[in-house]
């Protein structure tokens, strides 16, 4: 559901031979991503950036070259990714996706009963009289995502979410390839729903992995077209 804002900055020139020059690894190249986005195993909370550490492989490179084409619209993201391969983004995307889940302190949010209530309504079941799916329903029964395209929903901030189904509703930052299901239920879900979903999923704990991959239902294929159709170039 998350379509998640996925800001990296990228070093991408190799590090020169000269002495005392850091050396040309992955890790290396890519320390200036966990400027804002953290690193794996840090508890640093970066409330507009997500974390990226342990997402799953197509997601990631999904995003990034969203970013770059500018169907993804964040500028500072466009012109650092501009002149990057899709085999590069593609190593990029592995980096992180193999590295170890990323701390996250649960936020400190007191739910009403009634907004608990809301918020575990539309998540584990929807509202079919608005063709509302369940978050679960994409996202995994645990939240964490599904390989290789969707990510969890967990270990992120209520305001990054809440910013995130704003753009959504705007047709903004968070626009992917097309319009796809994440617009049209953001359309759909009130104020009130949105802040009870956001401040929900803001509290929980992080843990588990990216469910192994399963096959939507057609409904769901169809609308969410631009996370599942696309191909990872092995």
């Amino acid at each position: 559901m998350i379509p998640f804002i996925l800001t990296v900055f990228l070093l991408t020139a190799p590090a020169a031979n000269a002495a005392g020059d850091p050396p040309d690894t992955m890790s290396e190249r890519v320390k200036s991503c966990t400027i804002c986005h953290g690193e794996s195993g840090r508890a640093e909370q970066h409330v507009y950036y997500p974390r990226i550490g342990g997402k799953p492989v197509g997601y990631l490179y999904n995003q990034l070259r969203n970013f770059r084409d500018g169907r993804r619209q964040y500028q500072p993201m466009a012109i650092l990714l501009e002149n990057m391969s899709d085999d590069y983004l593609m190593d990029i995307a592995r980096y992180f996706s193999a590295q170890a889940l990323s701390v996250y302190e649960p936020e400190l949010h007191s739910l009403q009963s009634e907004e608990r209530e809301l918020a575990e309504t539309l998540i584990f079941s929807g509202d079919p009289n608005r063709n509302i799916p369940a978050c679960s329903d994409c996202h995994g029964r645990a939240l964490m995502g599904k390989a290789p395209f969707i990510p969890g929903l967990l270990g992120l901030p209520r305001a990054y979410l809440s910013a995130q189904f704003g753009s959504w509703r705007n047709g903004g930052l968070a626009r992917g390839q097309i319009s796809d299901c994440m617009s049209e239920i953001a359309e759909k879900l009130t104020d009130q729903e949105i802040n009870a979903i956001a401040k929900w999923l803001s509290i929980q704990t992080v843990s588990g992995n990216p469910e192994l991959p399963g096959n939507l239902s057609p409904g769901l294929t169809q609308r969410c077209s631009s996370i599942v159709q696309m191909e990872i170039e092995s």
